[in-house]
């Protein structure tokens, strides 16, 4: 069985009432039974936090626990040189998700800092993003 950790970051615990029209209107406990449904061969761990240094942590001990983690550090994906360095030091295959489409944003949201050292970044196609990237895990990991 696949184990993912999906490790989310500030303000996607107000989503299905943070700004809807880039968010959507579904909180993502919602999201996430669909997405258990979906895969009930995948063993998934939901972590949400506000705190830098809490992703910090859970994402550096993932690799005791899990086999592939599914990342969105929301703002700290443009800022945190911390998670970048902690993506790399993880050894896991990470896989960055962006439920909006970062390039039709603001200027500073067009670039992250974390997307560089994932194995990929899924921007814009809203909760759906995080299927994408587990599709791509399983197939990952399997291979």
């Amino acid at each position: 069985m696949l184990r993912v950790l999906i490790l989310n970051g500030p303000n996607l615990d107000v989503l299905g009432t943070r700004e809807p029209q880039f968010y959507g209107d579904r909180s993502f406990e919602d999201y996430l039974v669909e997405l258990r449904a979906a895969y009930p061969h995948v063993a998934f761990t939901y972590v949400q936090s506000n705190a830098e240094g809490v992703l910090v942590e859970r994402l550096r001990a993932a690799s005791a626990d899990h086999d592939a983690v599914v990342l969105n550090a929301a703002g700290y994906s443009h800022t945190s040189v911390a998670l970048r360095d902690s993506i790399m030091v993880v050894q896991l295959p990470v896989v960055e998700v962006h439920i909006s489409n970062i390039h039709d944003r603001e200027d500073f949201r067009h670039r992250t800092l974390t997307g560089a050292v994932c194995e990929g970044v899924v921007t814009g196609f809203g909760l759906d993003g995080y299927r994408l990237a587990v599709d791509h895990l399983l197939r990952r990991v399997r291979a």
